[in-house]
């Protein structure tokens, strides 16, 4: 435990002294805190009937980001699209990453046959790209399931979103966690488990997995980023909710409402921002855990 408490502090202490990771983090806990807190900080989220400002108004002491086409103040959006889209993101980076480890470590545990036929379906999904997928895939679902009631406390369309990113983004996952269990499964530990009668799952689980997860972790960091830019991109076309409004939903709106030729670059700039910042804040991160949990990388100057 001791030994495990130190290796721990060191990697902590090597990944803190890290610019990028201090600066990532520093952007995600605050953008952490208004997704946690949204009502305290800037109220209830406004709606056409609660909205208190003129339409489009520019940024005053008033509105520090300016209103909307309905008068609706946009820091409020912003602030309450936070949630839905970092939840939206890390939700469905939670199912890309599981989905990912357990291909990749099967296929480089089993290798033969079961590593052919799971590589050939990472492919797939490695070579066309997540959005095109989701963008296809993502209007079909919404057709046949509706888009009213709720499924696990999110709308229908916020759900298949989810679900869509989450499904279709493992493939690089796979390929990084495969190539290191190649490795692994190759070890003096490994081999020691298998004299004593370990069973195949007991050795991915006890003895892999557990070497894979700074991997797992620094690649997590960039598919989240890359889950955000998707949910985005297809909330900006349209399909997103505006019941439930994230940074995509906020642009797709800006966009209906004229505000790039109406000269309101607050309605598109502010939710713009957020995802660039958050985005670039989570590879900054994610870089910082590979150059980290990398020798190699280490090891360039």
């Amino acid at each position: 435990m001791t030994e495990g408490l130190r290796v721990t502090k060191a990697f902590l202490g090597q990944f803190l002294d890290h610019k990028g990771a201090r600066l990532g983090l520093l952007a995600l806990t605050l953008f952490l805190f208004l997704a946690a807190a949204p009502s305290p900080l800037v109220g209830p989220l406004q709606t056409a009937i609660t909205a208190t400002g003129d339409f489009l108004a520019p940024p005053s002491s008033e509105h520090l980001l300016g209103t909307d086409e309905v008068g609706r103040d946009v820091l409020n959006l912003v602030v309450h699209s936070a949630r839905i889209s970092l939840m939206i993101a890390m939700i469905a980076t939670v199912i890309s990453l599981i989905v990912g480890a357990t291909v990749g470590i099967m296929a480089g545990y089993y290798r033969g046959r079961v590593d052919v036929w799971l590589m050939r379906l990472t492919d797939f999904f490695f070579v066309l790209p997540s959005f095109v997928l989701a963008l296809v895939i993502t209007p079909v679902v919404l057709e046949v399931i509706g888009r009213g009631g709720d499924v696990l406390g999110f709308r229908p369309s916020l759900f298949v979103i989810i679900l869509v990113i989450g499904l279709t983004s493992w493939g690089f996952v796979a390929r990084i966690v495969r190539s290191q269990t190649l490795s692994l499964r190759e070890r003096t530990f490994v081999d020691r488990a298998r004299v004593v009668g370990s069973n195949d799952l007991f050795i991915m689980m006890r003895h892999i997995l557990p070497n894979l997860v700074p991997q797992i972790a620094a690649n997590g960091a960039l598919v989240v980023a890359n889950a955000i830019y998707t949910e985005t991109a297809l909330s900006f076309l349209g399909l997103g909710d505006p019941l439930q409004p994230s940074w995509g939903t906020m642009l797709f709106l800006a966009q209906h409402a004229g505000a790039a030729s109406a000269g309101g670059w607050w309605y598109l700039g502010a939710p713009g921002a957020c995802v660039l910042i958050v985005s670039l804040s989570f590879v900054l991160v994610g870089n910082a855990l590979d150059d980290t949990g990398n020798p190699r990388r280490r090891a360039i100057p």
